[in-house]
């Protein structure tokens, strides 16, 4: 592993921009693929981290959750369902597990689908994969952020705080704006920009808690977790998106996975639609008239009774406050339904999020429409490649983001190792020469 000084300016076949999740199997692959053929080439990955992969680090708790065992492009919000299956089928979930095992690391699936490393370790995913990329042949500079990255006629020339790169070919994975300390700050996102591509607005944190405001009755449940439906309607009632799942009472508002999953599609919606809004049902699969009919069946024993016999005491004695309705006693009609109302659809008053600091994903960014998905590289400037966060995809909870990084990595270094080689191959099938006799490559870097 290269640490980065001053250095003189490097040239290189491949610059991988960003040594995360993504960055380090593009260049794994493109490496593989340069050996495959005969015609190593010189690839370097440069990152602005001291430390690399603190995301894939405290994935999971600590755990890293590397894939889930079934994995389609309806886990994916961002780009078209189409663009991202054609993507993911390139590299699949059975790929991911081939490709771990072989370089030494077993998973084993929890009762979510979720797959993790038998060690429960995220060091064993970063080890294997810095191992993998070094046997490949990637040269790994860091800490070397890249604060400008621009074309001209014989490719590319990056400016690092390590010195500068002339590169070939690039490819970009930067990430997004989640968990800035880790080094994706957005930064990425204006090297895009500078390039010629646009951007999607918005872009917002994903899987990221959601804040209510100071006081409101459910911040005074935290600590409290019980699956729960959450419900997105537009401003006219318009059903947007559901997602069930566990939910963290907080003292700030709400968390755990529904509550991850759902957010993105909330940040988003608000920004067309600012009367959008969220609902929670604290009995998934239960209706207004169900809980109606039991408080009926229930009516001499009262709400609290009833409610406690399927929900905490806490949360039960909130509701039937939440609904202006007596703990205890007989109802009358409207109370009865007020209550049962707030059982299966609370207003959730959302005041916002806690932000990119703690979300784990990032929504928005480089459109696919920009990339050409055979290859991902760009449309707009060729010899450009991308891969992972910095595109506009985004996974719900439970490693399908890191299945997007496995799968565009796999496609962008693959692609932009054999482009650099075809005009060499296309070479010799003309002349019937050996193509490795003649090519020249940039000197090698050490």
């Amino acid at each position: 592993m290269g640490m980065a000084g001053s250095q003189a300016d490097v040239t290189v076949d491949i610059l991988v921009v960003g040594a995360g999740a993504a960055g380090l199997f593009a260049g794994t692959w493109a490496g593989r693929a340069a050996h495959a053929a005969g015609r190593p080439l010189t690839i370097v990955a440069v990152d602005g981290a001291r430390k690399l992969g603190a995301k894939i680090l405290v994935a999971g708790g600590g755990r890293c959750n590397v894939t889930h065992h079934a994995v389609s492009e309806a886990d994916y919000g961002g780009a078209t369902p189409p663009a991202i299956r054609k993507v993911l089928r390139r590299f699949s979930v059975a790929d991911t597990v081939r490709f771990f095992s072989a370089a030494g690391v077993e998973f084993y699936r929890e009762d979510t689908g979720k797959l993790f490393p038998t060690t429960d370790s995220s060091r064993t995913v970063l080890d294997a994969l810095l191992r993998e990329a070094l046997a490949a042949g990637v040269r790994l500079v860091h800490p070397a952020r890249v604060t400008g990255l621009d074309r001209d006629a014989e490719g590319f020339v990056a400016t690092t705080s390590a010195g500068e790169f002339r590169a070939r070919r690039v490819i970009l994975c930067p990430g997004g704006r989640s968990l800035p300390k880790s080094g994706s700050d957005g930064g990425g996102f204006e090297l895009a920009r500078s390039l010629h591509h646009s951007l999607t607005a918005p872009i917002v944190p994903a899987l990221v808690p959601l804040l209510l405001p100071a006081g409101h009755w459910i911040t005074s449940l935290s600590g409290l977790a019980l699956p729960a439906t959450l419900t997105l309607r537009s401003g006219t009632g318009k059903r947007l998106h559901a997602a069930t799942g566990s939910t963290l009472c907080t003292h700030q508002g709400l968390s755990g996975p529904a509550v991850l999953d759902i957010s993105r599609h909330w940040l988003v919606a608000r920004h067309t639609d600012p009367a959008a809004a969220l609902w929670i049902n604290w009995l998934p699969g239960e209706t207004a008239e169900s809980i109606d009919r039991l408080l009926v069946d229930g009516q001499r024993r009262g709400p609290l009774a009833v409610l406690r016999e399927r929900l905490t005491e806490r949360l039960a004695r909130c509701l039937c406050g939440a609904a202006n309705a007596h703990a205890t006693g007989d109802l009358t009609r409207d109370a009865r339904r007020a209550v049962a109302a707030a059982v299966v659809a609370s207003p959730l008053p959302i005041t916002g999020d806690r932000g990119f600091t703690v979300a784990e994903a990032t929504a928005g960014g480089v459109p696919l429409t920009e990339v050409r998905l055979e290859t991902m590289e760009s449309r707009n400037c060729p010899g450009l490649h991308f891969a992972g966060e910095v595109l506009d995809v985004d996974g719900r909870i439970g490693g399908f983001n890191f299945q997007w990084a496995w799968s565009s990595g796999f496609v962008a270094g693959e692609a932009a190792a054999r482009q650099l080689l075809q005009p060499a191959a296309d070479a010799a099938a003309d002349t019937g020469s050996d193509a490795g006799a003649d090519v020249t490559r940039p000197a090698e870097t050490s």
